[in-house]
C-alpha cells in the first residue's frame, strides 16, 4: 500500500466542471424531470415494460452526467495536479480510480 495522504474533496482551484455548470445544471434539471415522471407512471400503475424502458433512460441520463464530471476531473484536476504536485497528482488519480470503480459497480 502506498502512503497516500487522505483524499482531498475540495481545493483552492474552481473544479474543473465550473465552466460547463450551467449544462450540467441544465442536464440535471432534465433527470429531475425524468424522475417525476417515473413517479407518476408508477402512481398510475403504467405498464411495467413502459416503466423499465424510462429507468433505463434515467440510468443513461446519470451515467452521462457522471462521464462528464469524471474527464472534466481528469482533465483539469488531475492535469492541474500534475503540472503542480506529484503528490497531489497522487491523490487526484486515487480520486480518479475510485469514481471509476465505483461507476463501474453501479
Amino acid at each position: 500500500m502506498t502512503d497516500i495522504p487522505e483524499l482531498a474533496t475540495q481545493q483552492d482551484a474552481p473544479h474543473g466542471y465550473i465552466t460547463e455548470k450551467a449544462r450540467y445544471l441544465a442536464r440535471l434539471k432534465r433527470i429531475e424531470g425524468q424522475v417525476r415522471g417515473l413517479h407518476r407512471m408508477v402512481d398510475e400503475e403504467q405498464y411495467c415494460i413502459d416503466i423499465l424502458t424510462q429507468v433505463s433512460a434515467l440510468t443513461s441520463a446519470l451515467q452521462g452526467v457522471a462521464l462528464g464530471l469524471l474527464d472534466d476531473h481528469l482533465k483539469h484536476c488531475v492535469v492541474d495536479a500534475a503540472k503542480t504536485d506529484g503528490a497531489d497528482a497522487d491523490i487526484k488519480i486515487k480520486e480518479a480510480s475510485d469514481a471509476i470503480a465505483r461507476l463501474v459497480r453501479s
